[in-house]
């Protein structure tokens, strides 16, 4: 399984910090947040012969390409024994960008890609550990990471997902005016080496490019989708009242 994550968007709304930096990057209790990110996924799981995530790849910009490879030096190239790679998707403003779906499919063109495929966003934020997340992926096939946001006025800004009894996604609603239930799909993704092709499909027949969770709202009803709840605190980084919560979330 290769990990994926998403870092080419150009954060205007955390501007002046974003001008010079890549949000994922910005310090968050003494480390780049995309550390975190990584930590929370492969962590606790296994090296060696036996782990389940063996590369770690992140996509970017070419505004932020230097910030990352030096990122990945500084890290010997390598995370918890699993190699770096940083792919540069040689966009140049926030125009032109390829948008989220739109960097998978390139990532999975460079690499030609024969394996199975987790995605997460690099400034999604998490206080619980997500191995049990990635073990369970190797069984569920497509499997979607979901937080209960507990509050109806709240999963407006969100999507709203409908579930059924087995967690298998029946209902998908990017901000919903009549929200469902307070149950969102948040930027953490599994998709089975035979869901690939479904990606490339998505973007060939024109659709939105940007906003990963629209590709689980064309997907869903294709092909069966699961869910994964996920505990704890989930915060996606888009403001600096988000970061400056994340701050006191992860102080030592």
């Amino acid at each position: 399984m290769k990990l994926l994550i998403l870092a080419a968007g150009y954060a205007t709304r955390l501007r002046p910090l974003t001008d010079n930096q890549a949000k994922p990057l910005l310090p968050v209790a003494g480390r780049p947040m995309i550390d975190h990110v990584i930590e929370k996924l492969v962590g606790k799981l296994p090296t060696g012969p036996d782990c389940i995530i063996d590369e770690i790849h992140v996509v970017t910009n070419n505004k932020f390409t230097p910030h990352f490879t030096k990122w990945a030096q500084e890290h010997g190239g390598a995370y918890a024994g699993r190699p770096l790679r940083v792919w540069n998707d040689g966009t140049l403003t926030n125009e032109d960008r390829l948008g989220a779906i739109g960097d998978i499919k390139f990532v999975l063109d460079q690499t030609k890609l024969d394996d199975d495929l987790l995605v997460v966003a690099g400034d999604n934020l998490f206080s619980d550990d997500l191995s049990e997340y990635v073990r369970k992926a190797r069984e569920q096939g497509i499997l979607v990471g979901v937080y209960d946001v507990k509050d109806l006025q709240e999963i407006r800004k969100y999507n709203n997902l409908g579930l059924d009894p087995s967690g298998r996604i029946t209902f998908f609603e990017e901000k919903p005016q009549e929200p469902r239930s307070t149950i969102t799909a948040i930027a953490l993704y599994h998709y089975p080496r035979t869901a690939l092709p479904l990606i490339r499909q998505y973007i060939a027949e024109g659709n939105n490019p940007d906003q990963p969770g629209r590709l689980v709202q064309w997907l869903y009803p294709r092909v069966p989708c699961h869910t994964y709840e996920v505990k704890g605190q989930w915060l996606d980084i888009g403001s600096k009242e988000t970061y400056e919560e994340a701050q006191h979330l992860f102080r030592p």
